[in-house]
């Protein structure tokens, strides 16, 4: 069995309103939601970037691929590249693009599951805040499977 490398990773999931954050290693091959950044029109405070990459000093950056439901790239598709060329040049950190399709929906069926089962009891939340659980699921796939990951 190869020698895993240990990494830490942060993963984007680019949107034009809110881009959201998750962290992950390879030790562990976990991944949490860790913040929702506010975008417009798909910029992001990148004070708020920078202080996260200082915080977790990440060795790869990932950036979720909004690809059609047919594997066609999209508008989004090429803003959520321009982005990552843009985290790359900024921070001068790997990045990697990988494919993200139906994270979104799987995050707030999770939520909302989780809402039914009474974990997140009184807790109610809003579902349009569920960028940095799909940023998780993206990190994960790509720790489950690093070859998915491609550059933008």
């Amino acid at each position: 069995m190869p020698e895993v490398k240990h990494q830490t990773l942060l993963c984007f999931d680019f949107g034009l309103k809110q881009i959201g954050v998750a962290y992950g290693q390879t030790l562990t091959a976990s991944a949490n939601g860790l913040a929702i950044i506010k975008a417009s029109d798909g910029a992001p405070n990148w004070s708020q970037v920078t202080e996260i990459i200082n915080e977790w000093k990440p060795s790869l950056l990932l950036v979720g691929l909004p690809l059609n439901m047919d594997g066609t790239v999209s508008e989004l598709s090429e803003r959520a590249s321009r982005f990552a060329r843009r985290l790359q040049g900024r921070y001068n950190i790997d990045v990697q693009m990988v494919d993200e399709r139906l994270t979104s929906r799987e995050a707030k069926s999770m939520l909302q599951e989780q809402q039914r089962s009474g974990v997140r009891k009184g807790k109610m939340s809003d579902l349009t805040k569920i960028d940095h659980l799909a940023a998780a699921l993206i990190l994960q796939t790509w720790l489950e499977n690093p070859d998915l990951g491609e550059s933008p």
